[in-house]
C-alpha cells in the first residue's frame, strides 16, 4: 500500500507543488480551480491540458463547456498519471478534478488516479465512514 497524502479541501499548495485542476478543451479558465490556475499558477488561457507554469490541466469538459464522457476523462487522468511517473521530481497538488463544474462524484473520479505518484489529494477523496475510495 502506498503512502497517500491528503490535503484539506479548498486549500492551496504551500510548497511549490504543481497545481492540478479540471479544465476544458478550449482552455477557457474562467471559474473555480481553473481560474485560480490561470491567475496564480501559470495556466495559459486557450491551452486546456498539460503543464503550463506551475499548473497542470486535466480536461473534464469539452470546447463548449459540456462535461466530457466519464471514459474520456479517465483517458485524460491516465495521461496525467503517466506524466507523474515520467517526472518523478515534481510534486503535485491535485484538486477535486471533475467533481465541481463537470458534475462527477468523488467516488467516480478519485479511483482513476490510482497510477499517479508524488501527489497530494483532496481530503474528500478519503472516505472515513466507509473506507478509502481514492488512490491506494
Amino acid at each position: 500500500m502506498k503512502n497517500i497524502i491528503f490535503h484539506q479541501d479548498g486549500t492551496l499548495p504551500l510548497n511549490g507543488e504543481i497545481f492540478v485542476f479540471g479544465s476544458n478543451i478550449a482552455g477557457r479558465h474562467g471559474k473555480g480551480a481553473a481560474l485560480e490556475a490561470r491567475k496564480n499558477y501559470g495556466a495559459v488561457y486557450g491551452s486546456g491540458f498539460g503543464l503550463y507554469g506551475n499548473s497542470y490541466g486535466i480536461c473534464t469538459k469539452d470546447e463548449n463547456l459540456k462535461p466530457l464522457n466519464i471514459n474520456r476523462i479517465k483517458v485524460e487522468i491516465e495521461n496525467f498519471c503517466l506524466f507523474t511517473r515520467e517526472h518523478i521530481f515534481y510534486r503535485f497538488f491535485v484538486t477535486a478534478v471533475g467533481c465541481g463544474y463537470a458534475g462527477y462524484t468523488d467516488e467516480q473520479i478519485a479511483p482513476m488516479f490510482e497510477g499517479a505518484i508524488n501527489c497530494s489529494f483532496p481530503q474528500s477523496w478519503s472516505c472515513t465512514c466507509c473506507g478509502r475510495y481514492g488512490p491506494s
